[in-house]
């Protein structure tokens, strides 16, 4: 016989909505199979109680035996067989509409009894089970509420005794919602059985009456009618065979998940030591998501969210299927501080806006989210093996340094170098596709080099640097004075950026630092869960390049181009790009660090624009050379400023493909 579908045991606990969909569809059959097996037992009840109408009796039970083809069940699955059975026996009852008498007795035990038993035992069993069922919604109200609580309880000033009370109310909601479930699931289960051996049983009494009481009977019913119904007898006991195997498997199973610890109902059990697997290419499960219901006031709605795809898709109780709430390919999530709330985190948009903000039930939920939406959001599912790639990228991270979370002292104010290195060569911009090997990185990075994750420099700190005892405006001012050079500058870009991290380097005669300043810096952010991230918009001139802060303006960082001796962009993440500055010490020498950003655009931009910066200040003394080189760099209307997104692919650094322009000064 096929597999019969059923309802999932495991699932009962979780009570997601593809469950509650599907017991629906459980329980829609279930009606179905009531009012056919109504309809059926009154035809058996005309045939044994109307002698004289015998012949309307059963060709009243003919029609319905072929009714039960038309009545589309939900779970069809699985009777094939029943439906041939039916039509053969329709024809079997047509042929004997007029040698049908009163078998009264026999009619009774071996007809009727056995549908009246399958729907006062099997079918009131599972109508009692709705019944509860659905009193039992107010356990679902219970739930909710008091995850309600749990929710709210706060994170920074916790009251331990209650939030052992709210855990221990949530997990005695659980508890008793999981043990109504398990009950209803099963007599759902059990009745597709059920319901195959009480449409067939009946029939093959009340063909074992005819033959035993019609002389004529030994005509009409010959050795191949006995050995269908053998067949039919053989296929009943078969079916009850694995009626009686599968109830065994769910009295296991229900026993199995029903001796699991107290402590699997709570909702943050493992709080000290969770198992996290980072490998995720996919997620699923209810989270809080916060709606903004007024300028100041929100409100949080507990919804069920599930990926799909590069898409993370959300599906109310009762929905028939999710719907898309945020395209994840190339987002951001890091976690985040919202209402003193605990585990919440935020996906941020491919162009730097905030989007939604969620809030998990646990830690391990939270980690095990924020792991997957960043593993999407590199678009791994799209490859041929999404789960080895997932593991191999941590895998990778795994071997990075320890970092901290700044340098032991904060690096001075750029100032210009008068090293320029004019012979760089294409193969600087580019990046290797070899991995740098263990002794070549000791050479590159002093091993055990700090990592700074937080930005370059405060806002303060570098106003007070350049702007020596200027009085400071409290209402915001602008950095144009700050910074003259701008209003004459050939070359004017900006792009959005954020910082991932900077360290110190020993050396900057290869563009291979800068890749193994990549991999330290990233490999170190996924082993210590640092998913925050600064945005910045990076200005490109002809003379510097400035990190400003987009919601002040105000300057953070300023590099001179001079002093920035190699660059190179990430060649497989498109978005990574990197610098190495060489900056003055005051003991007189001099000190090399690797600065990390990612781009809401390609860094081979970014590269051609420094690029182009550096060779307009190697022609600034040659007219001619300057006039050349600006013949050749396509302008704008007004002559001034370079448009990037326009560059045709040359060997310059120019990027591989136009997917997107970036803003212009």
């Amino acid at each position: 016989m096929p597999a019969v579908d059923k309802l999932l045991l495991e699932e009962a606990l979780q009570d997601s909505p593809q469950t509650r969909s599907l017991l629906s569809v459980f329980e829609e059959d279930a009606g179905t199979l009531t009012d056919y097996t109504n309809q059926l037992l009154q035809a058996m009840q005309r045939v044994y109680g109307a002698q004289n109408e015998m012949c309307l009796a059963t060709q009243q039970l003919s029609k319905q035996l072929l009714a039960y083809e038309k009545q589309n069940f939900a779970l069809g699955k699985g009777d094939e067989e029943v439906i041939s059975t039916l039509h053969y026996f329709s024809k079997v009852v047509d042929e004997l509409n007029v040698l049908h008498t009163e078998l009264a007795k026999q009619l009774a035990d071996t007809m009727v009894l056995p549908i009246i038993q399958f729907r006062e035992k099997d079918l009131t069993e599972v109508s009692t089970l709705k019944d509860l069922f659905g009193l039992a919604s107010n356990l679902f109200l219970e739930h909710d509420l008091s995850m309600a609580k749990y929710s709210r309880l706060p994170k920074k000033k916790e009251n331990e005794k209650v939030k052992i009370d709210v855990v221990k109310e949530v997990a005695a909601a659980r508890r008793k919602q999981h043990l109504s479930s398990l009950q209803y699931y099963c007599a759902l289960n059990a009745l597709q059985y059920r319901k195959r051996v009480a449409m067939m049983e009946p029939m093959i009494g009340f063909a074992h009456g005819q033959i035993n009481f019609f002389k004529k009977g030994a005509e009409m019913f010959s050795q191949s009618m006995d050995s269908f119904l053998s067949s039919v007898a053989d296929m009943v006991q078969s079916i009850q065979v694995e009626l009686e195997a599968e109830a065994e498997k769910m009295r296991v199973s229900q026993q199995e998940l029903l001796s699991v610890e107290e402590s699997v109902y709570a909702p943050d059990f493992d709080v000290a030591a969770p198992q996290i697997n980072r490998n995720l290419i996919q997620k699923a499960g209810y989270l809080n998501l916060r709606n903004k219901t007024g300028l100041v006031t929100t409100t949080w709605e507990r919804l069920y969210f599930f990926t799909q795809g590069g898409n993370l898709m959300c599906q109310p109780r009762g929905a028939v299927a999710g719907g898309l709430i945020q395209d994840l390919d190339n987002c951001s999530v890091m976690a985040v501080d919202c209402e003193d709330r605990r585990y919440c985190f935020q996906i941020t948009t491919p162009n730097g806006k905030s989007g939604i903000i969620l809030q998990a039930e646990s830690r391990k939920e939270n980690e095990e989210w924020i792991c997957a939406i960043n593993n999407i959001s590199r678009q791994i599912y799209l490859t041929d093996n999404p789960e080895a790639v997932a593991i191999k990228l941590n895998q990778t991270a795994l071997q990075a340094v320890t970092p901290i979370t700044s340098f032991g002292k904060k690096p001075e104010s750029s100032c210009p170098s008068q090293n320029l290195r004019n012979a760089e060569t294409e193969d600087d911009k580019i990046v290797s596709q070899a991995a740098v090997r263990a002794d070549d990185a000791d050479e590159l990075i002093a091993p055990g080099t700090p990592i700074q994750f937080d930005i370059v420099l405060p806002a303060t700190e570098f106003l007070d640097q350049n702007r020596g005892s200027r009085r400071i405006n409290p209402f915001g001012e602008t950095e144009d004075e700050t910074f003259p050079e701008a209003e004459d500058s050939l070359l004017q870009q900006m792009f959005v950026v954020r910082f991932l991290g900077s360290m110190a380097v020993k050396t900057d005669n290869t563009t291979e630092v800068i890749y193994e300043a990549m991999r330290q810096v990233l490999a170190a952010r996924a082993i210590h869960n640092i998913f925050r991230t600064t945005e910045s918009h990076l200005m490109v001139t002809s003379q510097t390049l400035r990190l400003i802060d987009p919601q002040t303006q105000v300057t953070r960082a300023n590099f001179e181009l001079t002093s920035i001796t190699q660059f190179a962009a990430h060649q497989e993440n498109k978005r990574l790009v990197g610098f190495v500055v060489r900056t003055p010490e005051s003991t007189g020498g001099q000190s090399l660090s690797t600065y990390v950003f990612e781009s809401n655009s390609e860094g081979e931009k970014i590269c051609y624009a420094i690029n182009l910066g550096k060779e307009i200040i190697a022609v600034q003394k040659d007219p001619e050379a300057l006039a050349q080189l600006m013949l050749s760099i396509p302008l704008t209307n007004d002559g001034k400023y370079v448009l990037l997104n326009d560059q045709p692919d040359d060997n310059d650094g120019s990027p591989n493909e136009n997917r997107g322009a970036e803003s212009e000064a």
